[in-house]
């Protein structure tokens, strides 16, 4: 569940309630949706659909939209990434 240990780190640094509403800006929004379903997907797959090789792919998805999420903190950082792997292809 790895939403919730950068969510609680910054919780701390922040405030709860300024964290939240950074979660939700603009800017942030997308990520946090992602973030959000594939916790919830990774809970089901776990749970409710004993599927592991599921899980395991939730979870992936779910660190890639925390580092989507995280990136957007730093300026110019997912310009930068999108330019490297755009590069890349």
């Amino acid at each position: 569940l790895g939403f919730f240990s950068p969510s609680i780190s910054t919780c701390f640094l922040m405030g709860p309630l300024k964290q939240l509403k950074a979660m939700f800006e603009p800017k942030r929004l997308v990520a946090t949706i992602v973030m959000l379903l594939f916790l919830v997907l990774t809970l089901c797959a776990v749970f409710w659909w004993n599927k592991k090789g599921l899980a395991v792919l939730f979870c992936i998805l779910q660190f890639l939209a925390m580092t989507w999420y995280s990136l957007s903190y730093i300026p110019f950082a997912r310009d930068a990434v999108i330019k490297c792997f755009s590069s890349c292809l």
